[in-house]
């Protein structure tokens, strides 16, 4: 069970808010009875029953499309308040910190733990086949803590699909516009997630009541569950993907197109891409720009302030080098241009990198 996160308000008095609605809204179905909508039929059948045929308690892990990737150990959770996408998996789908969100409550654990968010991060969702299949853009809080799952859909997403689940039967369901959508759970997954979440506990300490003496005489050894050799479950492309040539005979002129589309879904977005190849930015020089009656940049300086030139700086031969490598790539792009200006004069100040190893220029404020 997960308690918190910004589904019930991101703070005291939003959260109270929601408490005060839902008084509301009870009231209001009392005085105010209204027709609900139609809505399909969802049921579960026996025949329905897949993975093990005998009375089972696994866990529902699915393989959705998270975000354009195929992601594996996906747990379903109705009794977490937040969607949770860990920060593993997160870093490799590679979708930058720049898209989070701060987020100011924390997750509560079981046994009260409490867990502070990385952030929040909007992605869709797909669920289903053919034309029951329906997408939704879901809020998940990334969070840095081991576990041996990528992702827990709990109740805001189980809401947002208007889906209904049933561990027995190892399957969702939800409403499209194409009739019921489904999608089924993987029993050999869920127990390898299970495996491994206990192995995680044992190594962190945890409750470890395995008996520990020695195997009497006669007997041999009870065998356990072994390793698993096979990987972690990686993000993937949900499809791999066919390079096309925009402009003929250019091989630097390409770009992707699904491989799983048709012959004549493939050849007729290449022969219009290819009658649009005028829309292309292929370098700096190829943007037009933007039309100054429709936004204007300038410097957020006060007339009235005469400019300071500042003195020119020494950085030694070693970082010479990366500031001019820098300086003429933005001249090469035509981002910067040589000019005479002595009444005010910027230096060139280098930007630590330690994700590439390296150092950058670029231009102090002051």
């Amino acid at each position: 069970m997960i308690a918190g996160g910004p589904s019930g308000g991101d703070s005291h008095q939003a959260r109270k808010s929601q408490v005060r609605e839902a008084h509301q809204i009870s009231i209001k179905e009392i005085l105010d009875v209204e027709t609900m909508e139609d809505a399909p039929l969802i049921q579960f059948g026996r025949a329905e029953r897949s993975g093990p045929q005998t009375m089972h308690n696994d866990a529902l892990v699915i393989t959705p499309i998270l975000a354009n990737y195929e992601v594996g150990r996906i747990f379903i959770d109705s009794g977490s308040s937040a969607d949770i996408l860990f920060g593993e998996a997160y870093d490799q789908m590679q979708l930058g910190d720049v898209s989070l969100e701060k987020v100011n409550t924390s997750l509560y654990g079981f046994a009260g733990e409490v867990v502070h968010p990385r952030g929040m991060v909007s992605l869709p969702l797909t669920m289903g086949r053919g034309t029951a299949r329906k997408t939704c853009l879901l809020k998940f809080l990334v969070v840095d803590v081991p576990s041996a799952y990528n992702v827990i859909l709990g109740r805001p997403t189980l809401n947002t699909f208007q889906a209904v689940i049933s561990t027995y039967h190892m399957k969702i369901k939800f409403p499209t516009p194409g009739g019921i959508g489904e999608v089924q759970g993987d029993p050999l997954q869920s127990r390898r997630c299970y495996v491994d979440a206990v192995r995680r506990g044992e190594k962190r300490g945890g409750d470890d009541t395995q008996d520990k003496a020695p195997p009497k005489k006669g007997k041999a050894p009870e065998e356990k569950i072994s390793e698993t050799t096979e990987t972690p479950a990686k993000v993937q492309p949900a499809e791999e993907l066919l390079n096309i040539q925009i402009i003929p005979g250019d091989p630097d002129k390409t770009t992707r197109i699904g491989s799983h589309l048709g012959e004549e879904a493939k050849k007729g977005i290449t022969l219009c891409l290819q009658r649009n190849t005028d829309i292309f930015a292929w370098t700096p020089q190829d943007l037009e720009g933007i039309d100054p009656q429709v936004i204007t940049h300038h410097l957020n300086i006060d007339p009235n302030y005469k400019p300071i030139k500042q003195k020119k700086r020494h950085f030694g031969p070693e970082k010479d080098k990366i500031i001019q490598a820098e300086v003429n790539k933005l001249m090469a792009a035509g981002h910067i241009e040589e000019i005479q200006f002595p009444e005010w004069l910027s230096n060139v100040v280098l930007v630590p990198k330690p994700e590439e190893n390296g150092e950058c220029a670029s231009i102090s404020e002051t």
